[in-house]
C-alpha cells in the first residue's frame, strides 16, 4: 500500500490580530477522501507533533462532517507525528495542507524540508494547496537548487490575500516569493479552483483546489506504481 505523509501546521496565532489560526479543515478532508478512495494510507505529521490546531470547521461540508464524526480520523490530527519520527523512505508522497498558520512554521522547519526533498529525490510526489506551499519555499535538493526552481507552481495569490484582508498580517506573500525562487507562478481568478502539475510537484491555489491536488497526486502515484510493476 502506498503511503502519503500529510503535513499540518502547529501554529495557532494569526500574527498580531489576536485571532486563532491553524490548518484549514477542508484542505485536509477533501484530499484525504481522494487518497482514501484510492486505497492509500495517510499519516499525519506537524512541526511540533501532537495536536494540530484546526480552523474552517464547516460542518455543512459532508466530507468535513464525516471526518469530524470519525473518532479514528480525528485522533490522527490530534496525535500527529513529529518530524523526528518520520523515515522518508516509508513514503511515496508528501502533501502540505493549507491554513494561514503554515506561513509561520512551515518555511522555517528544516527537518520537514529535508523529508520532502528526500521523498522527491527517491522518486516520490510532493503536493501542497493554498498556504501549504509555504512548506516548499525553502526546500533545497541535494544539488543545492530549490525544489521549485524551473517548475510551474500555484498557491494563494496576493490578490486573494488582499481580499481576506491578511496581506499585512502574514510574514510574507507566497506569490511574490515564487519569482525569487526561480519558479513560474500560475493562477486563476480569486477563489477559483486551479491546480498546477510540474514533473512530480502538484500545487493548488486555494481551498477550492484541494480535491484537484489530491486527484492529480493519485494520478501520478498510480503511474509510478504501474512503471514500478512493469519494471
Amino acid at each position: 500500500m502506498q503511503k502519503i505523509l500529510f503535513v499540518l501546521t502547529s501554529h495557532d496565532k494569526l500574527g498580531n490580530t489576536g485571532k486563532e489560526t491553524g490548518f484549514y479543515l477542508s484542505e485536509v478532508t477533501h484530499p484525504y477522501h481522494v487518497f482514501e478512495q484510492a486505497g492509500f494510507e495517510v499519516v499525519f505529521v506537524s512541526p511540533k507533533g501532537g495536536k494540530a490546531p484546526m480552523i474552517g470547521i464547516d460542518l455543512q461540508d459532508p466530507l468535513n462532517k464525516a471526518f469530524i464524526d470519525d473518532s479514528a480520523k480525528l485522533a490522527k490530527v490530534e496525535q500527529t507525528l513529529s518530524p523526528a519520527e518520520v523515515n522518508p523512505t516509508d513514503y511515496d508522497a508528501i502533501f502540505y495542507a493549507g491554513g494561514h498558520g503554515t506561513m509561520w512554521d512551515f518555511p522555517k522547519n528544516e527537518q520537514l524540508a529535508q523529508i520532502a526533498a528526500a521523498i522527491y529525490e527517491q522518486g516520490g510526489v510532493v503536493g501542497a494547496v493554498c498556504h501549504g506551499p509555504a512548506g516548499l519555499v525553502n526546500i533545497k535538493l541535494s544539488n543545492g537548487t530549490y525544489l521549485v526552481a524551473g517548475k510551474r507552481v500555484s498557491s494563494f495569490t496576493n490578490e486573494e490575500e488582499v481580499a481576506v484582508e491578511l496581506n499585512d498580517v502574514v510574514p510574507f506573500l507566497l506569490e511574490s516569493t515564487w519569482i525569487e525562487r526561480g519558479a513560474e507562478y500560475t493562477k486563476a481568478p480569486n477563489f477559483r479552483a486551479h491546480v498546477e502539475v510540474s514533473d512530480r510537484l502538484v500545487t493548488g491555489q486555494n481551498p477550492a483546489s484541494a480535491t484537484g491536488v489530491g486527484e492529480q497526486m493519485v494520478k501520478l502515484l498510480k503511474q509510478m506504481s504501474t512503471i514500478t510493476i512493469s519494471a
